[in-house]
């Protein structure tokens, strides 16, 4: 398939944007409920031109856009079982969406800059190795910036909100709760996970934009479902890019848990 991504010959429709929970870098390797899902996914989404990968896994001071032909499979962790090390997601790069995605930000005040050699970071590859794992789908990623917050992150999606009509898939990826200090092994979430992301679930399926842009101080247990930002922000990129007029809510995709209290709920917004 051609890389080149075509604004003005794409027939299929909006696509809807998409954030992911990604667990553990295992989730590569494993058969559970969230595999089974991320695999229906593709084919319910169906096939892209080519993708936009936002994940909690590429922070910088301002946007930073991959543009690399041939985009690395990046293992950044340690510590895992070395089948995981062998792992290669051998997608093509999407420069030309990387430059688009570069003109749609600068045109809303956003400068960004671009990198030739960054690859595929874990936040991006695990999931896309579910979804689809053919690897045929050209794909590059934008950075996060963790000080700027929701609001800036949801700026950031609506900037990006015609890429949905033009064959690009916006697939943010982070954790609806992500504290590595508190991740166990039992079946029963604790009591702070859970409310954490029931309260999540609701206020997205609500719609309520100010009451999520607040999530700090509105939602329980916030700072022990978050320690930091960069896991939840790509949800706001998705919000952003997903806003339909005024019409926020969002739908919920999935949700899970592995590793006792990681929260592996998932969301589409748009239609």
């Amino acid at each position: 398939m051609n890389s080149e991504v075509r604004p003005n010959g794409w027939t299929g429709g909006r696509l809807p944007a998409v954030f992911v929970s990604h667990g553990a870098p295992t989730l590569a390797l494993e058969q559970n409920d969230t595999v089974e899902f991320l695999r229906r996914l593709g084919g319910e989404l169906g096939r892209p031109e080519a993708i936009l990968c936002v994940s909690a896994h590429w922070n910088t001071d301002k946007p930073a856009l991959s543009a690399a032909e041939r985009p690395e499979t990046i293992h950044d962790f340690g510590g895992f079982p070395e089948e995981l090390y062998r792992i290669r997601y051998p997608a093509p790069g999407a420069p030309q969406l990387a430059g688009r995605v570069s003109e749609l930000l600068e045109g809303a005040g956003f400068a960004c800059t671009v990198s030739n050699t960054r690859g595929l970071d874990h936040g991006a590859w695990v999931p896309l190795r579910h979804i689809y794992p053919e690897a045929d789908i050209p794909v590059t990623q934008l950075s996060l910036q963790p000080t700027l917050g929701p609001g800036h992150h949801f700026e950031i999606g609506k900037a990006l909100a015609p890429l949905r009509g033009e064959g690009v898939l916006i697939l943010a990826t982070g954790s609806a709760t992500h504290n590595l200090g508190r991740i166990g092994r039992g079946e029963v979430p604790p009591e702070w996970a859970r409310e954490f992301d029931g309260w999540l679930y609701e206020k997205i399926k609500a719609g309520a934009l100010e009451e999520l842009f607040n999530y700090r101080r509105l939602a329980p247990h916030a700072s022990v479902a978050h320690p930091t930002d960069e896991h939840l922000l790509p949800l706001f990129v998705a919000l952003g890019a997903g806003l339909e007029g005024s019409e926020a809510r969002g739908q919920s995709l999935h949700r899970g848990w592995t590793y006792g209290s990681l929260s592996m709920a998932a969301y589409s917004f748009g239609s």
